[in-house]
């Protein structure tokens, strides 16, 4: 039997396993789709925002976010009331997260005309040495929390094409100087990475019709303690009532529980 007649067959639902040698054989389809839950999605792996119960998630992503704590309730308000908000806490807490996805949601409904997310391109602690390639290439493993974040929202594929449209931008903190952001939602991630100049000149980016979110843990910097500046920024911007500074806690960590009881310890 040709192959073409097999194709024919398989289309019509016409073939019969003993039309088949012992070489050909009919995968069994799924339609459940493999979860890590076993019995069908319950969230995803960012600590189960949004989503609906007994379905299974998939590429078409959930387009809801849905606070898990207290803390991160009061962030999505602040980052809905606020033009500028400063979201400190430590990891696992939602932090990047929750702003790109109501990046995500912003530019979607039309509110903003593009997102732009900047991080400090500094090491977390060990040199990785010479990066082959162009600009992007070497910036691409400083820049890859950021992509992931994305693509949890949306397609890669859409990632791509709103990149290529200049509709998402994603850049070093270097090169943000001198410009100005006006009708766009601006996500500075890893900023306790950032020293006191350097979040002055970013916060100083905010131009009309933008919303910032400025996120990091001034205990987990990869700086010099002395020379990471978001503990005295966020100081000094909660003394404004146009700034919100939401501060998340151990109970707001949203990953393994493990990592939370980690963090209290060490």
């Amino acid at each position: 039997m040709t192959k073409r007649a097999l194709k024919r067959m398989a289309r019509e639902g016409e073939f019969n396993t003993a039309d088949f040698d012992d070489k050909v054989r009919r995968l069994p389809v799924d339609r459940g789709g493999w979860t890590p839950h076993g019995h069908g999605a319950h969230g995803n792996a960012h600590g189960g925002y949004g989503g609906i119960h007994g379905e299974n998630r998939d590429q078409s992503y959930v387009k809801n976010i849905k606070a898990k704590s207290d803390g991160q309730a009061a962030l999505i308000k602040a980052i809905d009331a606020k033009n500028l908000v400063v979201a400190l806490g430590p990891a696992g807490t939602g932090k990047t997260y929750l702003a790109i996805a109501k990046a995500v949601e912003a530019l979607e409904a039309g509110r903003v005309g593009r997102i732009v997310l900047s991080r400090p391109a500094v090491e977390a602690g060990e040199s990785i040495g010479f990066l082959p390639g162009d600009m992007e290439d070497k910036l691409a493993p400083y820049l890859r929390p950021l992509y992931d974040a994305l693509s949890d929202r949306l397609s890669m594929k859409r990632v791509k094409a709103l990149i290529a449209e200049g509709l998402i931008e994603i850049a070093p903190v270097g090169y943000m100087r001198g410009r100005t952001l006006n009708n766009a939602f601006v996500v500075i991630d890893e900023a306790q990475n950032c020293t006191y100049v350097q979040l002055k000149m970013l916060l100083t980016r905010l131009g009309w019709h933008s919303t910032m979110v400025v996120t990091g843990d001034p205990h987990q910097t990869d700086l010099l303690p002395e020379l990471s500046g978001l503990a005295d920024i966020a100081t000094k911007l909660e003394q404004l009532n146009e700034v919100s500074v939401v501060r998340l806690a151990e109970q707001d960590i949203v990953r393994h529980p493990l990592v939370a009881s980690m963090i209290g310890v060490i």
